[in-house]
């Protein structure tokens, strides 16, 4: 396009692209190729390749304007599916459009088409170089299109604008070439109309003189070489009388009609023609007249056979419509497909159901046309058993068809008949298709519910028997289990009742030698009795918590309400914890908020698990931290309290086993850690009963997080 600076070969070399000689090389080239085509869409498809193939196109489409409608439409595209490019159109009253704006100008510009949605262009959405195509139609400068390129870059904006020019001057060139021959094929068309017209046509000027001629008004008037003197004369004769008939002047803008009469040139009979004439008005000629000769020597006698055989056709199509529309009105209300074939075996009428099965609908794929053809095959081989049959007028038989759509098996049932005309010769054969796939579902259906009923009766009968078993035992392990409950929670009532009474008696003397009651105690024997009365203490604490668990387990726990403060509650545990505390040399402390509602619970119980948890905390942690916090979540109405240890932590898949009852993390004959495994268990059920729950968060080597989490207030009291 103008504008553009010429490409130099440094400037190709260092785009990466061709030398100097190989470019002028490959512009002459194409040049040549633009020159010699004389078809618009190759033509275009070739431009479009060369920039691809020298100036780093990779997505590019041409676009063109139609002469007659004006439409700017896809004609040739690379990197594009060409269907897109087909599709492609512009109407001419497009006012916003940006494409057809660019189209209309002079300047190369770019076209974004990122935005969301649908995208404007076949190319899709990026960023493309606007080149608009424009030649000389005459000494007139007209838009022919538009090049969409991508991706834009300086070396292709330079090829393109060398392009644009060349392109766009051809694709003009080529509408025009287009334009003429399709006009001179508009005038071959319109002569050899007006020659096969039997009755002479003449266009003549103001002054009579004849402009055109068909081939009958030429036999009439027109002379040819080394014709006799008589047909010359005849000629001569013919033409000085058409003179005298045609009016001649001013504009007429109705037709008039006289007779003239002529001589035969061949024959030399006279002829007697009604003359038409009228003028009509002419682009190049100016005011001319259109002048028809009839024949009408036997006009009335033909008019009149021709009016009466025009009569008898009307009332014979009339009634072969309505015969028609009446058996189409009756096949169409069938619901089975019915075909009419005519005596060579040829479809000449079905019904909807029928169009269906042996019609190819519009668009439709190879493959479906392809099943249609099949469909008929096996129909024509069908029919042919009744048309070759002898003495029969009827045939009834299965048809092997397939759905053209999908493909699928249509099992099918058909009826042809014979219809006979008054002679008895044949006229058409009948044939009616029965599908029967809903009678062939409904039959494999049935089978295999049967079957599956059969099976369904078997099995109910298994299953009754075993289930009749199982009920059994059911009913004899719930017997064995209620009765292995009751001697447990009565061993373990009995059990604790007399471990408790000797060994209180063990703690009672102990604390009594401890206390000097019997005598004065040596250090040695103080230790050892100190010894005697933590393992007492620590054995009576173990009592205690299987009581617990038989307790809970028997659901005779009972829980007394009341509401109390969780802060004075955590520092009466870490009182109570003061002596194991300075014992284990860790930071043991509390985070309470200034403020914190009051709760209302079992407050025993509450003590008991953090208690349990504050003194697993310092257990499980050799060396760091122990921190007992408190918070209340207003949304859910729940406070929280939260033991974070820095101890040993614990592994993932053991962090549910640790709830068990008498179950350690470690639970192996060696263990570190002492204990009955009974804490944990009994801290969740404890706040189970209390509509809480107890949670954790542990990772090995990285300390635990136990968090007791309680109703403000419970469900129930």
């Amino acid at each position: 396009m103008a504008g553009a600076s010429p490409i130099t070969p440094a400037r190709a070399a260092a785009a990466g692209g061709p030398g100097g000689s190989e470019l002028l090389e490959a512009k002459l080239g194409l040049a040549e190729f633009l020159v010699a085509s004389d078809n618009p869409k190759e033509t275009a498809y070739r431009s479009l390749e060369w920039l691809a193939e020298y100036g780093e196109l990779r997505r590019g489409v041409c676009l063109t304007f139609d002469a007659e409608s004006g439409r700017l439409g896809g004609l040739a595209a690379v990197g594009v599916d060409p269907a897109a490019v087909e599709r492609f159109t512009i109407e001419p009253d497009d006012h916003g459009s940006r494409i057809l704006s660019l189209a209309l100008g002079r300047q190369t510009d770019h076209f974004d088409d990122t935005r969301a949605g649908s995208p404007a262009t076949p190319l899709g959405r990026g960023r493309y170089l606007a080149v608009p195509l424009s030649g000389r139609i005459g000494r007139e400068t007209v838009p022919t299109g538009l090049l969409l390129l991508g991706p834009p870059t300086d070396v292709l904006r330079e090829m393109a604008g060398w392009l644009g020019g060349i392109l766009g001057h051809r694709l003009a060139r080529l509408a025009r070439l287009r334009q003429a021959l399709e006009s001179d094929r508009r005038l071959r068309r319109e002569r050899m109309l007006i020659d096969t017209v039997p009755d002479p046509i003449i266009l003549t000027d103001t002054e009579g003189a004849m402009l055109v001629a068909n081939t009958a008004a030429h036999r009439l008037f027109g002379s040819v070489e080394g014709e006799s003197e008589g047909r010359r004369r005849a000629v001569a004769l013919n033409n000085m009388l058409f003179s005298s008939a045609v009016p001649q002047g001013g504009w007429r803008s109705d037709a008039q009609s006289r007779e003239l009469l002529l001589v035969d040139p061949q024959e030399g009979s006279d002829l007697l023609f009604e003359i038409i004439t009228r003028s009509v008005a002419d682009a190049r000629e100016g005011t001319a007249q259109v002048a028809v000769l009839r024949n009408v020597s036997d006009l009335h006698r033909a008019t009149e056979q021709i009016e009466e055989n025009y009569r008898r056709v009307r009332v014979a199509e009339a009634e072969a419509r309505a015969e028609r529309d009446r058996l189409d009105l009756i096949i169409n209300s069938v619901a089975d497909p019915i075909v009419v074939s005519d005596p060579g075996g040829a479809i000449v009428m079905m019904n909807d159901p029928a169009e269906r099965i042996f019609s190819v609908p519009e668009g439709a794929s190879p493959e479906t046309a392809l099943r249609v053809r099949a469909n008929d095959a096996h129909f024509s081989s069908f029919v042919s058993n009744l048309l070759f049959g002898e003495g029969t007028t009827r045939h009834h038989g299965g048809v092997s068809l397939v759905d053209p759509p999908s493909g699928q098996a249509l099992p099918v049932e058909a009826v042809s008949g014979k219809v006979l005309a008054e002679h008895g010769e044949l006229a058409a054969i009948v044939t009616v298709l029965h599908d029967r796939s809903e009678q062939v579902e409904k039959e494999r259906l049935y089978e295999e519910l049967k079957l599956a009923t059969e099976q369904l009766e078997q099995r109910i009968t298994q299953a009754t028997v075993e289930l009749a078993e199982q009920n059994e035992q059911l009913r004899r392990s719930k017997l064995e289990l209620e009765a292995a409950s009751a001697a447990k929670s009565q061993f373990l009532a009995n059990m604790s009742h007399e471990f408790r009474t000797p060994l209180n008696a063990i703690l009672g003397y102990t604390s009594m030698m401890l206390q000097g009651i019997t005598g004065p105690v040596s250090p040695a024997l103080e230790k050892n009795l100190r010894r005697v009365d933590s393992n007492g203490r620590h054995l009576l604490a173990l009592i205690n918590d299987v009581l617990d668990i038989s307790r809970i387990e028997a659901g005779r726990m009972p829980v007394t309400l009341s509401d109390f403060e969780l802060p004075g509650l955590i520092r009466e545990v870490l009182a109570e914890l003061e002596p194991i505390i300075t014992r284990s040399r860790l930071s043991v402390r509390s985070e309470l908020p200034r403020r914190m509602p009051a709760l209302t619970s079992d407050r025993p119980k509450v003590k008991q698990i953090v208690l349990n948890l504050v003194n697993n905390a310092i257990k499980f942690t050799p060396s760091g931290s122990v921190v007992v916090s408190t918070s209340f979540d207003a949304r859910r109405k729940e406070t929280a309290v939260s033991v974070t240890d820095t101890g040993i932590g614990i592994d993932p898949e053991d962090q549910e086993r640790i709830f068990e009852d008498f179950r350690q993390a470690d639970n192996s004959p060696a263990r570190e850690y002492g204990g009955a495994g009974l804490g944990l268990a009994i801290c969740r059920r404890l706040a189970d009963i209390l509509d809480g729950r107890l949670e954790l968060r542990s990772r090995p080597g990285q300390g635990s997080t136990f968090s007791l989490v309680l109703p403000r207030k419970p469900r129930r009291r």
